[in-house]
């Protein structure tokens, strides 16, 4: 005889593989609606990205669509695809007029609605969108990876060794993770890397960085000035990576001074030409106010340099006037949403442009006399407090004198 405790329990267990199986069988039939085999992507950088795949249903289907995006991007691109008698579809993308930027991350699927009015998605695919028109080699350590087509063994080596080097003096002013791999290229000559940054929609050709991907790009010719040129550019670029994975989304809430005078800050050649630069323009009061410098840089290439220029003499002040704890505390001021001005209040007790100021006559020599009068101010207080007190000793004998002279008459 069956015990009754048994048989609930076994009854409970039947209803619920009955109440468990069309849910499950449902979901098997959502996630495979639609197979996609073979699917590839053929890359022509700059010019064309082509997506291929057999797509097949045991469903007839009516519509199928191809959808990407670039992985950091909100918006996503919908194409709508012919399928073939065997399954087979294809898109081809003009990445000539619709730029895509360079060594990006980009992802597609398929989304395909059959005729049972059912929609079904495919699993996500990624590639990178890599500039395919040079013959990269390559060499990593540590998560930092070295890309390079110009140059020997031991052009490859130096630049990694750069790299290292600039993450030491990075990690002084910012906390550095090498959790996230780190790409960087290393173009041959300004040409190509300005061709490459153009089919990209970026306009910059000393060197860029997109911090989001943590994908660096910098132009330095095999030969004699290699080195030096390796320790300036890489940790320039470096910087704002380490500084984006640092701060987060609110690394775009930094002033662009900031960002790059930090990043010109840890080169380990600074550019000798900018000292003759801020000479030159403090000479001819030409020097831009740093409130004009938060939102961009100029566009034109003297006023950008000059720019650079200040940013990085600006930014080295700073720290040695508040420490590297003073950059900190303005990072995570501009971070919690202050304005450019109000941001510096907020971290240093200064607003910006009296920091401007300061800077101009302490680095720069500009107000000589003020800076004099302002640092013999106190001595000069202190002066007269000394001198106040037997003056005023003498002015009251001189009014005791005349009181007791007026009394006696």
């Amino acid at each position: 005889m069956l015990n009754p405790r048994k048989f609930v329990l076994k009854l409970m267990a039947i209803l619920l593989i009955a109440a468990v199986l069309p849910f499950n069988v449902k979901q098997a039939k959502g996630q495979g609606g639609i197979v996609v085999e073979q699917p590839q992507v053929a890359v022509n950088f700059g010019q064309s990205i082509t997506f291929q795949a057999k797509v097949t249903s045991p469903i007839p289907i009516q519509q199928i669509s191809l959808l990407f995006r670039e992985i950091n991007e909100e918006t996503t691109r919908v194409e709508t695809l012919t399928v073939g008698a065997d399954g087979f579809v294809s898109f081809t993308y003009d990445a000539s007029l619709n730029l895509i930027p360079p060594f990006s991350w980009i992802v597609f699927w398929f989304q395909a609605t059959l005729n049972d009015n059912q929609t079904y998605t495919s699993d996500p695919i990624r590639f990178q969108y890599k500039d395919d028109r040079f013959p990269w080699r390559d060499t990593s350590r540590a998560n930092v990876n070295i890309h390079w087509y110009a140059g020997d063994d031991a052009f490859g080596a130096a630049a990694l060794d750069a790299a290292g080097s600039g993450m030491l003096a990075i990690n002084e002013l910012v906390p550095i993770s090498l959790n996230d791999p780190i790409d960087i290229y290393i173009y041959s000559n300004t040409t190509d890397l300005q061709n490459t940054l153009m089919l990209g929609g970026v306009d910059w050709a000393g060197g860029h960085a997109n911090p989001e991907i943590g994908v660096v790009l910098v132009a330095i010719a095999p030969g004699a000035s290699q080195g030096i040129e390796m320790q300036t550019k890489i940790p320039h670029e470096l910087a704002h990576v380490m500084l984006y994975r640092s701060l987060g989304d609110t690394y775009a809430n930094q002033p662009i001074w900031l960002l790059e005078g930090i990043a010109s800050m840890v080169e380990l050649y600074p550019n000798p030409d900018y000292a003759r630069a801020l000479e030159i323009a403090s000479g001819d009061d030409s020097l831009i106010a740093f409130e004009n410098l938060c939102a961009s840089f100029p566009a034109d290439a003297g006023n950008a340099f000059l720019a650079y220029a200040q940013s990085q003499s600006f930014v080295s002040y700073i720290r040695d006037s508040f420490g590297s704890s003073g950059l900190t505390r303005l990072t995570n001021s501009y971070s919690e949403g202050f304005g450019c001005e109000l941001g510096a209040t907020n971290a240093l007790g200064t607003p910006l442009s009296q920091l401007d100021a300061r800077w101009r006559e302490n680095v720069l020599g500009q107000n000589t006399a003020g800076v004099a009068l302002r640092n013999l101010l106190p001595f000069l207080l202190l002066l007269a407090l000394v001198l106040m007190v037997p003056l005023w000793g003498t002015i009251d004998m001189l009014r005791q004198r005349r009181k007791n002279g007026n009394n006696s008459t």
